[in-house]
């Protein structure tokens, strides 16, 4: 069986979209002949967002997880905080008031730690992954980022191994991420940070992108020649993680939102087509249940919209939970930021919602590719911000048939984004590397 050496900053017992990514790659490649040894941070060392200590479960047995010390800035700052700084996520975007200390912490990440504030583990990581190349033979790596300074490990190991395949598995833009302006950049460190994106992409053997457009942002920053070496492998799904029957629930019209809202995903639109809907059936049983970190301006679109009644707020919860609440729902709801670029983004979430079988209603581009995927399977529909009239009719049908105990499971195959499936996908790329 072929080794290779994955490495990733986040895994268990981190949360999140991209541990998943992560976790499911390492537990299926091994059906395709290739062994994967696990190169990761030492959680104790870590800053990571979320914890979610039931993924450690998930890692195989039979993986070889190497874990290494950090220099995390982020640690030092919440100890002379007194813990007072939240580790944070999605660009420190899910606040749009914020205290002078927050705007100086962004102003210092964005200008002394590049690409971003886990560079400090690239040296660690550098070293460890060295030894564990020349130990085991290894002529293949694989860098999921982001932190997309984990990509900087690529660099310093292509010097180091000249004839080493490394695949870059970007799962966000670089510095077309959509909250980049709100790092607050000086000129020279903008520079830097291009400088490092571009190194990646002209030196890297093969980048693995998660959707089309994506893969047209960052193509674009090379010369055609170049383009050959981009894949596009979305997120994806494990439907081991969704066993059992579908059962929507008979007590409410339940709408689950799973993760964070930030300001930039301007939900507005679907509060004003859901409050019509309370105001046009005013006995409907409505639910509205939001799992995780909403945006500072939910509480007042409730208020609003007469929907404080109606609303059920969850803290952030384990994977396997979250499932549970997603399947218990009569409508998923996904919401794509309104930002440059939005009609590439396809989060984690949305692939999840494809396993969990549940009808799904989004705001976003209704023509990105998150509207695509949807159409493409018959999983659901995107809305755009200025459409309310649609988006109501959609939800207007959709309670029809929960009165009606219609099944409004979509019928569609959606095996293309089985995590296995993708795996396989990923091995073939492995494999013809020269």
């Amino acid at each position: 069986m072929k080794k290779i050496l994955f490495i990733t900053y986040y895994w268990p017992p981190s949360g999140g979209a991209g541990v998943q990514r992560s976790l499911k790659f390492v537990t299926y490649l091994p059906h395709f002949g290739i062994e994967p040894i696990v190169l990761t941070v030492d959680p104790e060392r870590a800053t990571y967002p979320v914890l979610d200590q039931s993924l450690c479960a998930e890692v195989p047995s039979a993986v070889s997880v190497v874990r290494t010390d950090s220099f995390e800035p982020l640690r030092i700052l919440r100890a002379l905080t007194g813990g007072k700084v939240k580790i944070p996520y999605g660009g420190f975007t899910n606040q749009r008031k914020e205290k002078i200390s927050q705007r100086v912490l962004r102003f210092l990440r964005g200008n002394f730690f590049l690409p971003d504030a886990r560079v400090g583990w690239v040296r660690h990581a550098t070293k460890a992954a060295e030894k564990i190349i020349a130990e085991n033979d290894i002529d293949t790596i694989i860098i999921s980022s982001p932190p997309h300074s984990a990509q900087l490990i690529g660099l310093a190991l292509k010097r180091k191994f000249p004839k080493l395949r490394w695949v870059a598995d970007l799962r966000d833009p670089w510095t077309d991420i959509y909250y980049y302006d709100e790092m607050l950049h000086l000129p020279f460190a903008r520079r830097i940070d291009r400088r490092y994106e571009l190194q990646v992409l002209e030196t890297c053997d093969a980048a693995i992108i998660v959707s089309e457009d994506i893969r047209r942002l960052f193509a674009e920053k090379l010369n055609q020649s170049s383009a050959s070496k981009f894949h596009v492998l979305p997120n994806g799904f494990d439907s081991k993680d969704f066993p059992g029957a579908v059962v929507p629930p008979a007590d409410f019209f339940r709408i689950t939102y799973v993760g964070t809202i930030a300001d930039t995903y301007k939900p507005e639109v679907f509060f004003e087509a859901i409050g019509r809907l309370k105001q046009k059936y005013p006995l409907v049983p409505l639910q509205l249940r939001m799992v995780g970190s909403p945006a500072s301006v939910i509480p007042r679109l409730l208020e609003q919209h007469g929907l404080n009644k109606s609303v059920e707020f969850l803290p952030l919860v384990e994977h396997s939970t979250a499932i549970r609440y997603m399947r218990d729902s009569s409508l998923l709801l996904l919401l794509i930021p309104d930002t440059l670029h939005a009609k590439g983004i396809l989060t984690g979430k949305l692939f999840e919602y494809l396993g969990a079988g549940i009808p799904v209603v989004g705001v976003g581009p209704a023509d990105g590719d998150a509207a695509r995927i949807l159409a493409d399977t018959g999983t659901g529909k995107m809305f755009s911000r200025d459409d309310v009239d649609g988006l109501f009719t959609y939800l207007e049908k959709a309670y029809s048939g929960w009165l009606e105990n219609s099944d409004l499971r979509h019928g569609k195959e959606v095996a293309v984004y089985e995590r296995k499936a993708q795996a396989k996908q990923l091995a073939g790329i492995l494999n013809e590397l020269k």
